[in-house]
C-alpha cells in the first residue's frame, strides 16, 4: 500500500517534462507574467479536483481516476512553475544580489512544506486515523485552494521583466526546439545538477513522514514535527546561502554541498537506523536540510545562468523536470531499496549517488555568457 501511494504521488512528475516544453515555450514566447497566471490556473484546477473528488464508495473507479487526473494536471503545471518563477526573479534582480533574490523561490516552497507538516501534526493529534483516511487528507488541498485568489491577485499585478520586453524578438516553438537540440549539453548538465536538488528535497520532506513511521516506527506526530522543523530550517538557510553564492561564487557552494552529502549522508542514516529516536531523526534531517539549502541556494540561480537567454524558461524547466522524474520518485526508490536490501540506511546511499551527479555537473557547468555563439 505504501509503494502504491508513493507511485501515485510520483505519477505527476512524469507530466512535468511535457509541461516544461509546452508551457515553457509559451512563457518564452508570450511573457513571464502571463505564464505565471496560466500555471497558477492549471495548478489550482488540479488541486481542486483532488479536494472535491468523492471516495471510491461513492463513485467507484472514477474516484482513483479523477485523483490521478488531478495529480497529472498538477504535474503538467509544476513542470514550468518553478522555472518561470525563478527566471522572473533572476531577471528582476540586480547583478550582485541575484542568488539572494532567486533563493526566495525555493524558500517560498518551504512555506508549503511547513503548512502541510503543521496541518499534519494538528490532524494526527485531533483526529482518529480512520477520519484522516476518510476525509482529513483533503484539508491540505483545501488550504491550497483557499490561497489561490490571493496568488492570482499578486501575479495579475506583476510587471513584465525588462529583459523580456527589451528583447527585439521572441522565439517561436520551432526555434525553441532547435535551440534545445543545439544546447543539449547545457540541458544535460542542468539535469544532473537538479537530480541532487530534487533527491535531497524529497528525502527530507515528502519521504520523512513515511520513513519515520513505517521504517523507524516512530509516531506520525513526531515524524511530521521533524518535517516541520526541516521546512523552518530551509526557509531560514536558503536566503543566507543564496546571498553567500553572490559573494563567493556558485560553484564553491555547490562543490561543498555535494562533497558533504557524499561523505556524510549514508553514515548519518546508518547512525539513525541503528537506534531510532525522535532526537536522532531530527538531528539527521536538519543536517541534511542544511546541505540541501547550501546546494539549492546556489543551484537554482546557477541554472538560470547556464541556459540560453532566449529559451531561459524552457531550458531551465526542461532540465528541472527531467531531473524531477528521477528525484521525484525518491520516496518510492528509497522504499524499494530498503525492501530489496533489508538496509534501512539506503536513503543515505541514494542521496550520495544524487550528490555525485551534482558534483559531476558542477565541474562541467559554465555560465552561458562565457560560451561562444551566444544568442
Amino acid at each position: 500500500k505504501l509503494m502504491l501511494a508513493l507511485a501515485t504521488f510520483g505519477a505527476g512528475f512524469l507530466m512535468r517534462p511535457l509541461g516544461a516544453l509546452l508551457l515553457g515555450s509559451y512563457v518564452d514566447r508570450i511573457g513571464r507574467r502571463k505564464g505565471l497566471i496560466v500555471t497558477l490556473g492549471l495548478m489550482a484546477t488540479g488541486t481542486l479536483i483532488l479536494t472535491v473528488t468523492p471516495g471510491y464508495a461513492t463513485i467507484g473507479l472514477m474516484a482513483p481516476t479523477l485523483v490521478l487526473a488531478g495529480r497529472l494536471l498538477q504535474g503538467f503545471s509544476a513542470g514550468v512553475e518553478l522555472g518561470s518563477t525563478s527566471v522572473y526573479l533572476s531577471e528582476i534582480a540586480g547583478p550582485h544580489n541575484k542568488g539572494f533574490i532567486v533563493s526566495f523561490q525555493s524558500a517560498s516552497q518551504q512555506l508549503a512544506v511547513m503548512t502541510a507538516a503543521a496541518v499534519g501534526v494538528i490532524m494526527t493529534a485531533a483526529l482518529p486515523h480512520e477520519e484522516i483516511m476518510s476525509w482529513g487528507w483533503r484539508i491540505p488541498f483545501l488550504i491550497g485552494c483557499l490561497i489561490v485568489p490571493a496568488l492570482f491577485f499578486l501575479r495579475r499585478n506583476l510587471q513584465e521583466t525588462e529583459a523580456f520586453t527589451s528583447a527585439p524578438s521572441h522565439p517561436h516553438f520551432s526555434e525553441i526546439l532547435q535551440t534545445l537540440h543545439r544546447e543539449w549539453r547545457s540541458i544535460g548538465v542542468g539535469l544532473l545538477m537538479v537530480i541532487m536538488t530534487t533527491t535531497s528535497f524529497y528525502v527530507i520532506t515528502a519521504y520523512t513522514p513515511s520513513f519515520g513511521t513505517a521504517v523507524l516506527h516512530l509516531s506520525a506526530h513526531d515524524s511530521l514535527l521533524v518535517t516541520l522543523c526541516v521546512g523552518i530550517t530551509n526557509l531560514l538557510c536558503l536566503p543566507i546561502f543564496g546571498a553567500l553564492s553572490d559573494r563567493v561564487g556558485r560553484k564553491q557552494l555547490l562543490i561543498a554541498a555535494t562533497v558533504l552529502a557524499i561523505l556524510t549522508a549514508y553514515p548519518a542514516m546508518s547512525w539513525l537506523v541503528a537506534a531510532p529516536s525522535f532526537l536522532k531523526l531530527l538531528s539527521v534531517e536538519l543536517w541534511l536540510a542544511v546541505i540541501y539549502s547550501l546546494y539549492n541556494g546556489a543551484a537554482v540561480v546557477y541554472l538560470t545562468e547556464i541556459v540560453p537567454p532566449r529559451i531561459r524558461t524552457t531550458g531551465f524547466s526542461l532540465a528541472y523536470s527531467l531531473a524531477t522524474c528521477i528525484g521525484g520518485f525518491t520516496p518510492l526508490i528509497c522504499t524499494s531499496l530498503i525492501q530489496k536490501t533489508g538496509n534501512s540506511a539506503m536513503p543515505g546511499a541514494w542521496l550520495a549517488v544524487a550528490a555525485l551527479c551534482g558534483l559531476f555537473a558542477t565541474l562541467l557547468a559554465r555560465p552561458y555568457k562565457s560560451k561562444a555563439g551566444a544568442l
